[in-house]
């Protein structure tokens, strides 16, 4: 899958006004204390950038190895927490990370966009073990869970209690308040003991208090659910600010029981360290920016509603109430933050998606070459397959599969292995040159589907899925299909004749 995923990302960064440099780098010290005059040294040797990440796996690592590739700015100009903060990172959509060191009422710096490109996200996987394979995610169990667990832990340098000491984002104008955006909470299971993380928003109440949003039937949801119904709260840690591999693993919906940390430590080839957290009994990273303790409360919630991948607003939910107990941070913390709506919210949590079709669909038809969650479906709710057809009825096995694979996908089109299922224009060529209507397009209603649809049946998750098969007809004359190619034009150089 990883092989395939390089041929065709494209990285669109351009390169702004903003200057490179600034006081993020002298921020990222990983060992001494905010009293310390020493200073991680800067410098622009890839070699010793990646030697850095191969030694420590956190978010600093990493921002310190997309700054060896240019692809991280720093704004050192005093931004608002509420509105201004989005709007410029919004002007970053697919282009560069953005580092704020000056953020209104806050002491931290917050990073966004880190995983706003795919090239990112190879990078985050594949700057610490170059054999990671997404597609491999459905095979790790238990034998991957980290085994370096550290008593001690940077972000135990400081502590606090207050809410209101973390820059948390308003992004839009109708959500219902601040949001963190990036927070992933891990969990124990009660009745199997296994731990789980996964990655939820959650809206500022006051500075002791959040509302959490859990998708109904997901692995948090059941713990909760557990804790309900014993008429307990359910205690949690939060994190923010991990190296973004850890943020991919929580991110897939791995198979029941399986610790998403054991996925994370495969992509961090080995090298994630953990440490012991006894407020909750769990075991979290170690190099952790910032660790919030506290509970569920199982009898107490709240009113929120934020904008969704989709970037449209999400219907109005009354969800379970946090409490904090304690909030952990390291020095010169960095706050991650993730833009609703935008590339870098949607790769987060269509990539490993994308990852597990091709998985499905690869088991259900060997021959299947890509999957893609295409951007106009907003990287979850349409999705192009390319095979190479062997057998007639193959494409609609694979539309089936794709469909089972991810039950929030609401079309699949399975094309050729000679179209590009990342060109928009080749994928409709297909869909014009190579189907009929009443016989290769498949009209699926009343079937579970995605809650961020507007248009479906969103109180009871029904919606009608479309497959398209878009294939050439073994029963035809395949050259009938072929496009015609001129001899050398690929090759040849224009300005020579200029």
């Amino acid at each position: 899958m990883m092989k395939v995923a390089k041929n065709y990302i494209k990285n669109s960064i351009n390169v702004g006004d903003f200057n490179k440099e600034g006081k993020w780098a002298q921020n990222l010290d990983t060992s001494k204390s905010s009293s310390s005059s020493k200073h991680m040294e800067e410098t622009d040797s890839s070699e010793a950038i990646e030697n850095k990440v191969d030694s420590v796996q956190d978010l600093r690592s990493f921002l310190q190895y997309i700054r060896s590739k240019k692809e991280l700015l720093t704004i050192n100009k005093k931004v608002k927490k509420k509105f201004e903060l989005a709007a410029i990172v919004s002007k970053f959509d697919k282009k560069e990370a953005v580092l704020f060191t000056n953020v209104d009422e806050s002491k931290f710096n917050v990073v966004c966009n880190i995983l706003g490109t795919r090239q990112r996200f190879l990078y985050a996987v594949e700057s610490s073990n170059k054999q990671a394979k997404i597609s491999n995610f459905a095979n790790i169990g238990q034998e991957f869970f980290p085994k370096k667990i550290s008593a001690n832990a940077p972000f135990y340098n400081n502590d606090t209690k207050n809410l209101y000491d973390l820059p948390i984002v308003t992004h839009f104008e109708k959500d219902s308040g601040p949001f963190i955006t990036s927070s992933t909470v891990y969990v124990k299971d009660q009745e199997s003991g296994s731990q789980n993380s996964s990655i939820h928003r959650m809206l500022l109440l006051n500075n002791s208090q959040m509302v959490i949003r859990m998708v109904e039937g997901r692995h948090l949801h059941k713990c909760f659910t557990f804790a309900k119904e014993h008429k307990e709260d359910l205690k949690i840690c939060i994190v923010i600010g991990l190296h973004p591999a850890v943020n991919i693993a929580a991110a897939y919906q791995a198979a029941y029981g399986i610790d998403e940390l054991s996925i994370a430590n495969y992509l961090l080839n080995g090298n994630l360290q953990l440490t012991n957290n006894n407020y909750s009994n769990l075991q979290i990273p170690k190099n952790s920016e910032i660790v919030i303790e506290g509970r569920i409360l199982y009898d107490e919630v709240a009113e929120e509603r934020m904008v969704e991948m989709l970037r449209t607003y999400d219907f109005i939910r009354m969800q379970p109430v946090f409490e904090v107990g304690k909030i952990w941070y390291r020095d010169n913390p960095i706050y991650y933050d993730i833009l609703p709506g935008y590339t870098e919210h949607r790769l987060l949590m269509g990539l490993p998606i994308e990852a597990k079709i091709f998985s499905v669909v690869k088991n259900t038809v060997p021959t299947t070459k890509m999957v893609h969650l295409s951007d106009g479906g907003s990287n979850w709710l349409s999705a192009v397959i390319q095979i190479k057809k062997r057998l007639e009825g193959e494409p609609k096995n694979a539309i089936l599969a794709a469909f089972a694979g991810h039950p929030s996908l609401k079309s699949a089109i399975v094309v050729d292995d000679d179209i590009n299922p990342l060109d928009p224009v080749e994928v409709d060529y297909a869909i014009s040159t190579r189907t009929q209507a009443d016989k290769d397009f498949i009209i699926i209603p009343n079937t579970k589907g995605s809650s961020l649809d507007p248009s479906s049946d969103q109180k009871n998750l029904l919606t009608t899925k479309l497959g398209i098969d878009a294939t050439i007809s073994l029963l035809k004359d395949r050259e009938r299909f072929e496009v015609a190619k001129i001899p050398g034009a690929d090759s040849i150089d224009v300005r020579k004749y200029l």
